[in-house]
């Protein structure tokens, strides 16, 4: 029993006195030791080395701007990284970055992230290189090639051979003909219109009326031909002739010098014409002109017209005319002063350009002294009338 007590006793005390006996074995062993035992590099598992492991053992590495050289990871124990299998290939043209377990790239994958060359960088280095006696090529750039175009350049813009081209450029090509190709502006053309080709039924007499003009020539001189007149009881009433040489004075307006011949009631009277016609703005086509006659007779005339298109068919048509007279002229019924003016409004429908009938009203009123010698015959001096007829061109 003692005995027994015993050993649970020694059991006790050197479980107690087991941690202090530990803390004190460590407090003798040498740290120095250890960190000089981790310097030593480690040795390799075979003593046998290959050919491309021996070069590149022989190779000193260039520095690098990634590189630390302070930092020696093989001391570090875990830490050590393993060597390269290959060393990359070197040249003007690449980078060293450093082994990195990885992120090694092959040649071509280095070829692709290099960035392109300057071509002015180039061009320099070319020249540099002809100054020293160097025929320098990089990257497919020829010197000799690269001369001659900028020689070509400079001579683009020079004054051409004297054979380079014939004096009317056209190459020995003869100049034919083209029929309906002519563009000529002095083209001599021609023109016939009845304006007014009509049958009137007025309060005391009906009849017929008649304005035409037609014309000949090229755009600079015109022969220019008008009639106008009226037919009732049976007789010619009036007729004014008109023979004028046109020529224009502007885009729109015509000089017109000529003679007048009056035909009808009473003796006929010739006049020297002077006038103009065009059109006006507001697109109104006048018609002026002076008459001087024998005997010291003067007589003005105008005439203006206006179409208003109510369709591209559909025309209304407003017409003024107002004679003027400087003498009497009794054995013609006329009187000086304002002797008579008509206005018409006249509706047309084109079923072509040149052929157009229409219906209108005129109203014809006298005044003065021609008036008095209409009231002496029996006629009145206001006439309203209903007209319809024809307009014409060819």
């Amino acid at each position: 029993m003692r005995t027994t007590t015993f050993l649970l006793a020694g059991l006790c005390a050197a479980f107690v006195a087991a941690p202090a006996f530990a803390q004190d074995s460590m407090r003798g062993m040498d740290m120095s030791q250890m960190h000089d035992q981790a310097k030593k590099p480690a040795k390799p598992a075979t003593k046998k080395k290959s050919h491309t492991a021996q070069k590149t053992q022989t190779q000193e590495p260039k520095p690098d701007a990634h590189s630390m050289p302070d930092m020696d990871m093989s001391s570090m124990p875990g830490m050590a990284m393993p060597p390269p299998q290959q060393q990359a290939p070197t040249g003007p043209h690449t980078q060293h970055t450093g082994a990195m377990p990885g992120m090694d790239m092959s040649p071509k994958q280095r070829e692709r992230m290099q960035p392109p060359p300057n071509l002015t960088g180039a061009i320099q280095r070319l020249d540099v290189g002809s100054q020293i006696g160097v025929r320098p090529v990089e990257r497919g750039l020829n010197l000799e090639s690269m001369q001659m175009d900028m020689q070509g350049m400079q001579m683009q813009g020079g004054k051409a051979p004297a054979d380079a081209r014939s004096p009317d450029y056209s190459d020995g090509a003869g100049h034919g003909d083209m029929t309906g190709m002519d563009m000529r502006d002095d083209a001599p053309l021609g023109m016939l219109l009845f304006d007014r080709l009509e049958y009137f039924d007025g309060r005391d007499v009906n009849g017929a009326a008649l304005e035409a003009q037609a014309w000949y020539g090229n755009d600079a001189n015109k022969l220019w031909l008008k009639a106008e007149g009226e037919r009732s009881d049976g007789r010619l009433q009036e007729l004014r002739s008109e023979a004028l040489w046109a020529h224009p004075i502007g885009i729109y307006w015509n000089t017109q010098l000529g003679i007048r011949h009056d035909f009808g009631v009473g003796p006929d009277r010739t006049w020297a014409a002077f006038g103009v016609q065009g059109l006006a703005p507001y697109w109104f086509d006048v018609d002026a002109a002076l008459y001087v006659g024998e005997s010291g007779r003067t007589a003005l005339r105008f005439e203006s017209e206006y179409e208003l298109l109510l369709t591209q068919r559909l025309i209304l048509q407003p017409r003024v005319e107002i004679n003027f007279y400087g003498r009497d002229d009794p054995r013609r019924d006329i009187g000086s002063g304002l002797s008579d003016a008509e206005l018409g409004l006249r509706l047309r429908y084109e079923f072509t350009r040149q052929f157009a009938p229409y219906v209108g009203v005129e109203a014809a009123r006298k005044f003065g002294k021609t008036a008095d010698f209409a009231r002496s015959a029996g006629e009145s001096a206001f006439d309203p009338r209903l007209v319809a007829g024809f307009r014409i061109w060819f």
